[in-house]
């Protein structure tokens, strides 16, 4: 049974969901659903294939292939402070599968890089995500999938936008 309230007491409770919590069915709400969904999901998959925690796995997936790189660089990546980094890298360099060395052309710059072993976990990594993208974009067609990129590209970028604008109000 549905009832709609006039009062404005803040502990009535309203009953038409919608009118509850309208947040709920705005855009940007259902995108993090989804993607707090997706990381869940990836954090569980990752802990059972490679034994990381989701730092963990964040750092060895951005440190991928590539040549070393500073610390301050893999922190800028991931979006994460250098200390956070530094506490998740320890471990990593524990467990031998990242290797820590000075920068030849800056000694007080460490470069950071995957070992073997890191390497290993880096590509079971990779292939779980390439297993998971082709789960979720199952029964889509390949036109679908493009025009969905090219929207979340698009929201992204005005995302982004409004991010600057925030952080310029302050």
């Amino acid at each position: 049974m549905t009832r709609t309230t006039t009062k404005t007491d803040p502990a009535e409770p309203i009953a038409d969901a919608e009118e509850a919590a309208p947040i709920t069915a705005l855009l940007s709400s259902r995108l993090m659903v989804l993607a707090n969904l997706l990381r869940r999901g990836a954090i569980l998959r990752y802990k059972r294939l490679t034994g990381l925690s989701s730092v963990e796995f964040g750092l060895v997936a951005s440190l991928g292939r590539r040549p070393p790189m500073s610390v301050a660089r893999l922190a800028e990546a991931v979006g994460m402070d250098k200390g956070q980094i530094s506490r998740a890298l320890a471990g990593l360099v524990a467990r031998k599968l990242v290797a820590r060395a000075a920068n030849p052309r800056d000694s007080r710059e460490v470069l950071v890089r995957l070992t073997r072993s890191g390497l290993t976990a880096h590509d079971a990594i990779v292939a779980g995500g390439l297993e998971r993208n082709e789960r979720l974009l199952e029964g889509l067609s390949p036109e679908e999938v493009a025009m969905l990129l090219a929207q979340i590209d698009r929201l992204t970028e005005r995302a982004a936008d409004m991010l600057a604008a925030e952080k310029n109000s302050s």
